[in-house]
């Protein structure tokens, strides 16, 4: 598996160890990645998905993972999670009883 949270595009950093003595030694920094699942309340399904602790914590405080993803741009998410998007937006217009013309 990659290091890579799949809505917030975290990934692993290079940087490196320095000693008293100011030696240099390479090291990475990776992300905190888990596996976590969201019940969308939107689609009825549940969302499985590897992402960083710092996100599951901003999903949380906006309110689910619903709100999250109407809030976030398209260009930090991965196709999974467009077209995610993509199916809570067409939900929620054919819900709602506008219709653009």
């Amino acid at each position: 598996m990659s290091k890579v949270c799949q809505l917030s595009g975290k990934r692993m950093q290079y940087g490196h160890n320095v000693s008293h003595a100011n030696n240099k030694t390479k090291r990475r920094f990776m992300p905190n990645l888990q596996n976590v699942s969201f019940l969308s309340d939107g689609l009825g399904m549940k969302v499985r998905a590897r992402l960083s602790t710092s996100t599951v914590r901003s999903i949380e405080k906006n309110g689910g993972i619903d709100a999250y993803l109407r809030k976030v741009s398209d260009n930090f998410l991965s196709p999974k999670f467009r077209k995610i998007k993509k199916m809570l937006a067409t939900k929620t217009t054919a819900t709602s009883g506008f219709c653009d013309i």
